[in-house]
């Protein structure tokens, strides 16, 4: 029986913060051992969003606490559509606010870390100009990559898992443990030393409608 229990605690090296987001765990062949693999490492605080809010009503107070505590956020989720599940997209919407996250006063966030740890129905080979989804993979990170910028947070490079449906059961054994043992060394990651400071991205005041104005 699938279990959806959060883990807490605080990483020696720097806290992480897990969320995980799948809507049909039972159907998972992937995300659901990264998930439980990720429960597996000391320290990681792991929320599986779908257990933890399937009403969709999320505690954003008690997320962004989360969150705060944390150095680095990690996104674990299948690409669906390009993009995100719908309720990893609705907690970006309500826990990154406005003067919270970014912004005037918006600076919660500055300095962490943000890792992308993605799953694909289709091949690598599939994310090609000449194949049927018409872009190499890289096209459609940009979105996660403003996400964090415009939040004052690194983002570091993806770890993508492709043709989860029909990989074999050694290479998927091999991503989960490197998972692992990424999750475990952090921040001690080789390309970390080289990667440049976070990005600023400063929003003008003439930028936003006065409060509570919606677009």
């Amino acid at each position: 029986m699938i279990t959806t229990t959060d883990s807490g605690g605080a990483n020696p090296g720097g806290g992480i913060y897990l969320l995980a987001a799948h809507p049909h765990w039972r159907d998972s062949r992937v995300n659901w051992q990264l998930l439980q693999a990720a429960r597996a490492v000391p320290g990681v605080d792991v929320n599986d969003l779908y257990g933890s809010y399937p009403d969709y009503a999320i505690d954003v107070p008690a997320e962004q606490a989360r969150l705060a505590r944390a150095d680095l956020l990690v996104l674990l989720h299948p690409i669906q559509w390009y993009s995100m599940p719908p309720l990893q997209k609705l907690w970006l919407d309500e826990v990154l606010s406005y003067g919270w996250a970014y912004g005037g006063g918006g600076t919660a966030l500055q300095g962490k870390d943000c890792w992308l740890v993605a799953t694909t129905g289709g091949p690598e080979g599939s994310y090609h100009p000449q194949s049927y989804n018409r872009y190499f993979f890289d096209a459609f990170l940009p979105p996660y990559e403003q996400t964090a910028a415009l939040c004052g947070m690194r983002f570091l490079p993806p770890l993508v898992f492709h043709g989860s449906r029909s990989a074999s059961q050694e290479a998927l054994a091999a991503h989960v443990d490197m998972f692992s043992q990424r999750l475990a060394s952090y921040p001690d990651w080789p390309e970390i030393e080289d990667m440049p400071e976070c990005v600023t991205c400063e929003v003008p005041a003439a930028d936003r409608p006065q409060e509570h104005e919606e677009a």
